[in-house]
């Protein structure tokens, strides 16, 4: 995991003033400060979570894979895992000055790209089920979301406001 605190850019125009650009990819965290947009893409049934508190300018997003690392007995890659990635955002949101009672989330991706309603609730509907609970132990609430459906979805949250833009094939760009 790594911290943005804008004090570097990526993609940073000759004055400075283009946002910095972090790339989340799947199964990983970030959190950013400042001028910065969080990134990820191939959100099928997958779950991106976008955490922010706009006073302290900081803000986090996590590209989860699936529900819960309980279920899979597995250590090791928190982020890979809604459950557990959106703890581990928490923490590190705190860490650099977030404070948990001002913090908000946003949701999207958790799509049932393959049909397993034979055995129950496909992936991406629990990946957003376990998402959610996630959340509310924290006490944050999900304040927008973009979840569901059969199609993939391409986000990006935006640090100092906390919009999340969803794009999704032969759908109209959503601010959430």
């Amino acid at each position: 995991m790594k911290v943005y605190d804008g004090s570097t850019t990526e993609t940073a125009s000759a004055t400075g003033t283009e946002p910095e650009r972090v790339k989340v990819g799947i199964a990983e965290y970030q959190v950013a400060s400042a001028n910065a947009i969080l990134t990820t893409s191939g959100l099928g049934s997958c779950l991106g979570v976008g955490i922010y508190d706009t006073t302290a300018g900081v803000a986090g997003l996590v590209h989860a894979m699936l529900p819960s690392q309980a279920e899979m007995d597995e250590t090791g890659n928190d982020a890979k895992f809604a459950d557990s990635g959106i703890r581990r955002l928490v923490a590190d949101l705190e860490r650099e000055g977030a404070d948990r009672t001002r913090l908000q989330a946003k949701i999207a991706g958790g799509s049932d790209m393959l049909d397993f309603s034979e055995s129950g609730p496909g992936i991406g509907a629990r990946n957003a089920e376990v998402g959610r609970r996630t959340l509310s132990e924290f006490d944050i609430p999900v304040v927008a979301e973009d979840v569901g459906g059969e199609r993939g979805r391409s986000i990006r949250l935006e640090a100092n406001t906390g919009d999340l833009v969803v794009k999704s094939a032969n759908r109209d760009e959503r601010r959430l």
